[in-house]
């Protein structure tokens, strides 16, 4: 009689064994997904959680030694998924939260001491948090406009009080870097009724670790003033609330007006002026503390804070 092989008479699924490939190949797929979060961390790209979101595998469908461990996998990346993109919305919560506490402090100049213990803590916070710890590294994101938001640095508040003129105020304070030539340009622009101006130094920085430059200025240069060459004349002005008609003498202020248009034009042609600035005072250094693509908190000497925004940010509007 012919033997029946014992097993031949049910029929069963062939186990085969994992080849590394698909051992793998879970695990890379989900690294895919982390290592693309952290590099909209360092970029400070916008992350959103529909963008990340990695598919476990369903063990009951799969054969073989290693599906337990393939599924583990997926939730351990799931996990670090969901963990980053945590981090990055709680990291844009406290830079607007940070915007909106430098609102109305004048760069720092009329900021209470609670304000100040605010901001400070909250760019503690967001200081431990740093998606570029190593920010000399990423010069691509250093490259730009700044615009000084916040300040604590004593030597800047004479400036910022306005004493200057009545008139005149500080519109504006920045720092322009060009990574390319090693370059930084800090510029005070100053706003009157009848004109605008602007001091600026030029310097050179060189990178002495992966937070810390040492800028070394070479020049300064005073802009040449851009005077309004349209000035508005109204019918009254108020003086100490009597209203005075301005309309008889209407035909002097329009006089008045097309000499400064002749001035205007004949100043504005005029280069800068740009001269030395003195040895003692010639070098600085600077401590990037948090970098990303809106935000750069620095410290300088004696651990003065500085946050600037870049040009264009959202955060720059209240």
């Amino acid at each position: 009689m012919a033997t029946v092989p014992l097993f031949s008479q049910f029929p069963c699924k062939t186990i085969l064994p994992s080849s590394s490939n698909s051992k793998t190949q879970p695990k890379s797929s989900n690294l895919v997904s982390v290592n693309l979060i952290n590099r909209r961390l360092e970029t400070g790209t916008a992350v959103h959680r529909s963008d990340f979101k990695v598919r476990a595998t369903d063990v009951n469908d799969e054969w073989g030694p290693d599906a337990l461990e393939r599924g583990l996998n997926v939730s351990v990346a799931e996990k670090v998924a969901e963990e980053a993109i945590e981090s990055v919305e709680e990291t844009e919560g406290l830079k607007r939260l940070l915007a909106d506490s430098l609102y109305g402090t004048d760069r720092g100049l009329s900021a209470s001491s609670e304000t100040r213990a605010e901001i400070s803590e909250l760019i503690t916070q967001l200081e431990s948090k740093n998606p570029n710890p190593a920010p000399n590294e990423a010069l691509f994101l250093l490259s730009g406009k700044w615009i000084l938001a916040y300040t604590s640095f004593v030597g800047l508040f004479p400036l910022l009080s306005r004493r200057i003129s009545p008139l005149v105020k500080v519109d504006e304070i920045s720092q322009t870097i060009d990574s390319d030539s090693f370059t930084v340009q800090n510029s005070v622009r100053f706003a009157g009724p009848l004109a605008t101006t602007s001091f600026s130094t030029n310097a050179k920085f060189e990178v002495q670790s992966p937070k810390r430059v040492q800028i070394k200025f070479e020049q300064g240069v005073i802009g040449t003033p851009q005077l309004t060459d349209s000035i508005e004349i109204p019918e009254f002005v108020e003086v100490l609330g009597q209203k005075i008609d301005l309309n008889p003498i209407r035909g002097l202020l329009t006089s008045v007006q097309d000499t400064a248009s002749s001035v205007a034009r004949t100043i504005s042609s005029q280069p800068p002026l740009k001269f030395s600035l003195p040895a003692e005072r010639a070098q600085s250094w600077l401590l990037t503390t948090y970098l990303d693509k809106d935000l750069r908190i620095s410290r300088g000497d004696g651990g003065s804070i500085f946050v600037l925004f870049k040009e264009g940010s959202s955060l720059l509007k209240p």
